[in-house]
């Protein structure tokens, strides 16, 4: 049934999310503040003026609500790819696969539907992960509440547009490595086995912060700039102040911590949607690798 795959999807996605969240934090630190030297200096600093708890910041509002999002990208690329191939998931396993322009279409899609239902919730998760002190917001929907008073409900899509142009794209790639790699670790007309999963998703995630990284940095400018960070007046301004200023560098600000993040979190996140889904839709006799 096609709404099972977005109970895959929602429960996975959580998983995943609270695998990697607080490495998230000191990247969204790294990119909209520039007070920081580097990784170590800002995981030292994080724990020094805020213990433990700061690498936790904002985690409990997507986790409650990333199963929602999530739930739609796995679902919508799911029933999407179904609809473009004419064809069921088990019969893209048993040997009639999805074509790279396919896989590719759907990946795009299901990141332009959760692209409505995330930057909200994405910009109160990088508004709370950005302050260092608790003056400013005291938790998620204290949160919402001076957005929507000071910016309106407009304030909710700050960075809407950055969110969109990195996500659209990546979530295509997203799909098409750990499409790819699990094709190429399973032996034919098999399911791939849990070490396939694993690699394929962490592979998936890594590809595609590699490409989403310079548009996240944006992304993140842009959200804090409602929240006490520098103003700009859209995402070409911020692309080129922060260009003029820092140079191209600043605009792979955080690669190396999303990449250290996506390869675990993207890694157990399919192999939590992947295990759910064959429950979901149990396998033929015989094509289960383990």
């Amino acid at each position: 049934m096609p709404f099972l795959e977005f109970i895959a999807g929602s429960i996975s996605g959580a998983v995943g999310l609270a695998v990697g969240h607080p490495i998230d934090t000191v990247k969204v630190r790294l990119q909209a503040q520039s007070k920081y030297k580097g990784i170590f200096h800002c995981v030292a600093k994080t724990y020094s003026n805020e213990g433990v708890h700061g690498f936790f910041k904002g985690m409990a509002f997507p986790v409650l609500t990333t199963g929602i999002t999530n739930s739609f990208v796995f679902g919508s690329y799911s029933n999407t790819l179904d609809y473009l191939t004419q064809s069921q998931r088990n019969d893209r396993i048993q040997g009639n696969p999805a074509s790279a322009v396919q896989v590719f279409t759907a990946g795009c899609f299901s990141g332009l539907v959760q692209v409505f239902l995330t930057a909200p919730i994405d910009l109160v998760k990088v508004r709370l992960q950005g302050q260092t002190n608790s003056s400013r917001y005291r938790g998620p929907i204290h949160c919402v509440t001076v957005i929507l008073r000071e910016e309106g409900p407009r304030g909710l899509f700050r960075g809407g547009l950055a969110l969109a142009l990195r996500d659209v794209p990546c979530y295509g790639l997203y799909f098409l490595p750990y499409e790819v790699t699990c094709k190429a670790l399973a032996e034919s007309g098999k399911q791939p086995g849990t070490f396939a999963v694993l690699m394929a998703g962490g592979v998936a995630g890594v590809v595609t912060w590699a490409f989403a990284t310079p548009m996240d940095v944006v992304k993140a400018r842009l959200q804090m700039s409602g929240a006490g960070g520098r103003h700009y007046a859209g995402v070409l301004h911020c692309i080129t102040v922060s260009l003029r200023e820092e140079g191209m560098r600043v605009f792979f600000k955080g690669l190396l911590l999303n990449s250290l993040r996506a390869f675990p979190v993207n890694a157990v996140t399919f192999l939590s949607y992947e295990s759910l889904m064959r429950t979901f839709y149990p396998p033929p006799a015989g094509s289960w690798k383990s």
